[in-house]
């Protein structure tokens, strides 16, 4: 499986939301980088991505974006392979 990288705070109801959706396709492993405890790391966020909001998802080198962009994803049949590595 892929390694998963992930941009949250503590509270974003989408981080937990996306967070719940790798964990039901078999995600036990989340690098999660809280941005809300070290605001320099939004900073790199905003240079990797472009964006500002979290979460901001990485699987593998793709960045997938953000939580609706991941249930997008996964409703066309294209997590799994991605987290397969395919």
């Amino acid at each position: 499986m892929q390694p998963v990288k992930m941009y949250t705070t503590l509270v974003c109801p989408f981080c937990i939301r996306a967070k719940a959706l790798l964990k039901q396709r078999g995600v036990n492993d989340i690098d999660e980088v809280r941005v809300d405890l070290d605001p320099s790391q939004r900073t790199t966020m905003m240079e990797i991505t472009g964006r500002r909001t979290v979460p901001q998802i990485f699987i593998g080198d793709t960045h997938v974006g953000g939580c609706d962009d991941l249930i997008a994803l996964d409703q066309r049949g294209g997590l799994m392979p991605l987290l397969q590595g395919a």
